[in-house]
């Protein structure tokens, strides 16, 4: 085929695909509508499981530590999470006084109850921590900090500083704000004679944990959680020497403490997602199905297309045009349709994940839960396109099989 025909042929299919959009505008609007609600499905769910995964990441990576130690695997966002390390401030001494190892501290994990009085409590998750960060980003009021030598030794019997940051949504719930006063203990007992001082508001920690979460100064609530004794805490973390190797003092750590768990802060995150297997797994198989679904969608709205248009494509047939041509008119249709119902869904996706996660920060406290990458428009978009062309190509080649002169009107 000469090349001046061929480009007759494709002016003539984008003539005929053209022609028949704009004969059927109610078809051809409906069409392009599917076409964006299967891409947007696409590219919400794809936003969703890339927002959980930097979620977590990023929860690490603000914690700003290079080495995470704890006894056994530890599922953050599970409710009664144990803390199976005993003597937490005594390893972190030990830790600190290597020459590789800039700092160390304990993190602990504990649900607790608090309220604004000991009559209305609520069970939230709380976090331990020795002082707050840059990376805390307080909505309202500030952190706190313990001084050196009560960080260094042994954890107190009795709350000293009783001090509490609250997860914005949390001090909404309770009606309390920075400056008031409010009640905590692992018991609805223990929280009648635990009255700590909200000092800030900040959600660092929850988008860490996975729900509203806490944070209070971690001898005051080993204190509130009799565990002062045992000093227990979920995690102690690591900084290591500008000069040191950060896998080096791992793999030396796990050498000295083989009772223990030791990982690089990447290895953390590994960790925390093979223990969200069956969730990644529901992500994926979400985003598969939305996937499929879109292509079973087009591929039927193509098929109706080409159904309803079984007289023209006769028409067309009885004057000598091959199913080649037809095949072509229909895939051209599909390629319009699809790069419409494309850019609409990727117009739209921006909107539908502002209001996502406005609805998330709102009833779940997670902001900017749905992420979107650049990968997810374009993967959205390229379905729209592929699929469109190639379910509608297959359907015109099918219709055009069908297309007999007894389908013409009398």
């Amino acid at each position: 085929m000469s090349v001046s025909r061929a480009v007759v042929r494709t002016r003539a299919v984008i003539g005929l695909a053209l022609a028949q959009l704009r004969r059927s505008p109610g078809r051809t609007a409906l069409t392009v509508l599917a076409v964006t609600l299967a891409v947007l499905s696409v590219t919400v769910l794809a936003s969703l499981g890339v927002g959980v995964v930097e979620k977590g990441e990023q929860g690490l990576d603000n914690a700003n530590r290079d080495i995470w130690i704890s006894r056994s695997p530890v599922e953050p966002g599970a409710s009664g999470t144990e803390n199976p390390i005993v003597g937490a401030h005594g390893m972190a001494a030990e830790l600190t006084a290597r020459d590789d190892v800039a700092s160390a501290s304990p993190i602990a994990m504990y649900d607790v109850y608090v309220g604004s009085s000991p009559s209305e409590l609520e069970r939230r998750p709380a976090v331990g921590v020795q002082e707050t960060h840059d990376e805390f980003d307080f909505q309202a009021g500030r952190g706190f900090d313990v001084d050196e030598d009560a960080a260094a030794g042994p954890p107190p019997d009795d709350p000293q500083r009783r001090e509490i940051v609250l997860d914005p949504q949390v001090a909404d719930e309770l009606g309390v704000g920075v400056g008031d006063t409010i009640y905590i203990g692992t018991s609805r007992h223990t929280a009648e004679h635990n009255e700590f001082t909200v000092v800030g508001l900040s959600d660092y920690y929850s988008q860490y944990l996975g729900s509203p979460t806490v944070t209070v100064p971690l001898g005051d609530l080993q204190a509130v959680a009799g565990t002062s004794g045992t000093d227990r805490a979920t995690f102690v973390t690591a900084d290591v020497a500008d000069d040191a190797d950060r896998d080096a003092v791992a793999a030396d750590l796990s050498e000295e403490y083989p009772e223990y768990d030791v990982r690089t802060s990447d290895n953390q995150i590994q960790s925390m997602l093979g223990e969200r297997t069956a969730v990644l797994a529901s992500g994926a198989t979400l985003v598969g199905l939305a996937v499929l679904g879109g292509i079973v969608l087009t591929a039927n709205l193509f098929a109706l297309v080409a159904h309803q248009q079984r007289e023209q494509l006769a028409a067309l047939r009885a004057i000598g045009l091959s199913r080649g041509l037809l095949a072509g008119t229909i895939g051209m249709q599909g390629l319009v349709i699809g790069l419409l119902g494309g850019f609409l869904a990727v117009a739209v996706t921006p909107l539908a994940v502002i209001g996502l996660n406005r609805f998330s920060a709102s009833v779940l406290g997670f902001e900017r839960l749905l992420q979107t990458p650049p990968a997810v428009y374009a993967g959205g978009f390229a379905l729209a396109l592929v699929a469109g062309t190639i379910v509608a190509l297959v359907a015109g080649w099918r219709a055009g099989r069908y297309a007999r002169i007894e389908h013409l009107e009398a």
